[in-house]
């Protein structure tokens, strides 16, 4: 390290400090040092580039001072690759997410579009009090909702099930076969318990099922719901804050549904 030039020290320095920067914006927004809006928002999809920007310029000036210093080190040529590495897989990254955040536009998903299960009131409190998301009309053209009054004509006349059925059109009811409505029950309750759920509740008679998941990063919290008829079992899930889910609601649903499958032998 005492033989490092400066602007490999600089760099080194950059490479590990990259990280934990996004590390910093992810955790501080799950322990509620800041919102969402601050910590992915300002810190991420704002700053971020910006960021990825110095280290791959730092990185850009160290390499083409190292090939021309002689004698070349080997070690300094490396940080300088590395620093320029790093920042080219956030940025494709990045690109990664918008395409998939512009294939995935709306955060709320069930498997039945034309009535889609119903959260309890509790959860509706829950939703109310972390100023969540409203929950929108599945029929309603996303244009004539003020989240999505801005976006582009393509997708202004779309309704949340025809983006449903054309983007997620494996998404179906789990036929309950030979099992009981109250089997459905306990084994969508069972399910949720295994996917890391949170806030598990069970309503028998009203054949409902709740549960809240979050995630591990930035500690998004959805709201998924299961409703068992006689015959099948629908499933909702649905974020609380955020436009798109990038495609989490759909995944989540398609495990829940072959767990719950799996339990009342409907694979």
């Amino acid at each position: 390290m005492k033989n490092l030039s400066w602007h490999s020290k600089l760099v080194l320095a950059l490479i590990i400090i990259l990280p934990l920067y996004f590390a910093i914006a992810a955790l501080g927004t799950k322990i509620g040092l800041w919102g969402y809006e601050f910590g992915l928002g300002a810190m991420v999809i704002q700053a971020g580039p910006i960021l990825l920007g110095i280290v791959a310029l730092a990185a850009l000036v160290s390499l083409i001072i190292a090939l021309f210093r002689k004698p070349r080190s080997k070690f300094a040529l490396g940080i300088a690759i590395v620093g320029l590495l790093l920042p080219a897989i956030a940025f494709a990254q990045f690109l990664s997410l918008r395409s998939t955040a512009t294939d995935n536009p709306i955060h709320d998903v069930a498997t039945d579009t034309s009535d889609p299960p119903q959260f309890s009131p509790a959860t509706l409190e829950m939703r109310a009090e972390a100023e969540a998301n409203p929950l929108h009309d599945y029929q309603t053209p996303l244009g004539e909702t003020e989240m999505y009054a801005n976006s582009p004509p393509e997708l202004a006349i779309k309704s949340h099930a025809q983006i449903i059925n054309e983007t997620y059109a494996d998404l179906s009811p789990l036929p309950l076969g030979g099992a009981s409505r109250a089997d459905g029950v306990a084994a969508v309750a069972a399910a949720m318990g295994n996917m890391g759920m949170q806030n598990i509740r069970s309503d028998v008679e009203a054949g409902r099922v709740e549960g809240v998941a979050e995630t591990f990063w930035y500690g998004f919290k959805d709201d998924v719901v299961a409703r068992v008829g006689e015959n099948e079992i629908d499933f909702r899930s649905v974020s609380r804050v955020g436009r798109s889910d990038l495609g989490a609601n759909a995944d989540r649903i398609a495990e829940l549904r072959e767990l719950v499958a799996g339990q009342i032998g409907q694979r």
